[in-house]
């Protein structure tokens, strides 16, 4: 196995990271699809459902650090059965709510759960996977998140119509059960053939002897160096708008476009749809002009201005009359977000020393996440007493302004 030709264990690992990114996506989306069905049932604001999703991220953001420490001692491996298993409980105890209070509880235990998971796929990207071919990995996991959000409004929307909203918790929380045994498998076999199940060997990038070494460069060390921050921001503003269209477009759409549950099931999918072939064009096309000879730091500004750009679009969902041509333009921006995501979230690794990737990773994560969590219940106030109108806009401006913050970053490349 050579660093450049990743093996089938590789393959596999990723391929398990892919199915957990699926069903993490589908519990966290799952609130959204039913959200005018449990804020009717248990007498919930758009405020209280903002605090809601405030629980789930305060939780999350904490755990994505957390996580991303617990990736680094434990291992991917371990680390992706120990949140998985956490998750999918918190997940089926969304069926017991009876009120906010309960609701918000059960959403921090998702959070927690959830929050480890993608210092958990990075780190596993990173051990099996060499620069050169990352973003593809990365991508290929980030699609598994849009298409947890593709596959959710229509499997939810079936089971709430016939056995309600609390059936729909309980079935889509038993999905990530489903995973734990074929990873344990994999990883013995892996134990097996290499002795250990990770770090994977013979995968580290060639050393630079012109760089720093990883010893010369403490995580205190990267936290001062403004390339970080600016990258932080680029990721945290996006993220930002990210949340917004995940937990509050279905809503929308009930609310404002007046789609009743059967047509968010069979509508609802084609934005996460866009998602993906995003996720994928985005990784892709920047390992392709990478590979041309553009550079990683060109390559991928090349792919991440204009999927930026696009995901600005988003603004415009709320302004046009024809629903279906607001669900295009819905579609549109996703595309541009996940090829935004892809390369962002490359770029974090890339500019990391090894050792500190998952934890850096998690700190870029966490500030998404905080980013998410301040402004949910400022939109569930906003759209209680002005509507979408206002959170749509803003959408539009942080798209700019992480665009913006990319650029200060200056080249993409490793912190020296």
């Amino acid at each position: 196995m050579s660093p450049s030709q990743p093996n089938r264990f590789a393959w596999s690992v990723l391929a398990l990271l892919f199915a957990g990114s699926v069903v993490n996506y589908v519990d966290r989306a799952a609130l959204a699809v039913v959200k005018p069905q449990i804020c009717e049932d248990l007498s919930i604001s758009n405020q209280g459902y903002g605090l809601a999703l405030n629980a789930f991220l305060v939780a999350y953001m904490i755990l994505y650090v957390v996580g991303g420490r617990v990736a680094d001692r434990l291992g991917y491996y371990r680390t992706f059965v120990l949140t998985i298993s956490l998750w999918s409980v918190a997940n089926m105890m969304h069926a017991a709510a009876a009120g906010l209070l309960s609701l918000c509880l059960f959403r921090a235990l998702l959070g927690i759960g959830e929050g480890g998971f993608y210092p958990v796929a990075l780190r596993g990207s990173a051990e099996w996977f060499p620069p050169q071919v990352r973003s593809k990995a990365v991508g290929i996991y980030l699609c598994g998140l849009s298409l947890g959000a593709l596959v959710t409004p229509p499997i939810v929307a079936w089971i709430t119509l016939r056995y309600g909203w609390r059936a729909s918790f309980l079935v889509t929380g038993a999905l990530g059960f489903l995973l734990i045994p074929p990873w344990i498998v994999l990883h013995r076999r892996i134990r097996q053939v290499y002795g250990r199940v990770d770090p994977a060997p013979g995968l580290e990038a060639p050393s630079d002897p012109d760089m720093p070494t990883e010893e010369e460069l403490s995580l205190g060390a990267v936290l001062r160096r403004r390339k970080y921050w600016c990258m932080l921001g680029a990721r945290a503003l996006s993220d930002g708008a990210w949340w917004f269209f995940l937990f509050w477009t279905p809503g929308y759409f009930q609310e404002v476009r007046h789609f009743d549950l059967a047509m968010v099931g069979r509508w609802l999918w084609m934005p996460y749809l866009g998602a993906d072939l995003g996720a994928l064009a985005g990784g892709w096309l920047a390992a392709m002009l990478i590979h041309r000879g553009f550079g990683a730091s060109f390559g991928r500004k090349l792919v991440l201005v204009p999927s930026g750009i696009l995901g600005a679009l988003g603004a415009l969902v709320y302004f046009v009359e024809n629903p279906f041509l607001a669900l295009g333009l819905l579609s549109v921006a996703l595309f541009g977000h996940l090829s935004w995501a892809t390369n962002v979230h490359t770029a974090v690794s890339e500019i990391s020393p090894r050792r500190h990737q998952a934890v850096l990773y998690g700190i870029t994560g966490a500030a998404g996440t905080l980013a998410g969590a301040l402004t949910q219940p400022l939109i569930g106030y906003v759209v209680d007493v002005a509507g979408y109108a206002p959170a749509f806009v803003c959408v539009g401006v942080v798209y700019l302004l992480a665009i913006a913050s990319l650029v200060a970053a200056g080249r993409i490349e490793p912190l020296r």
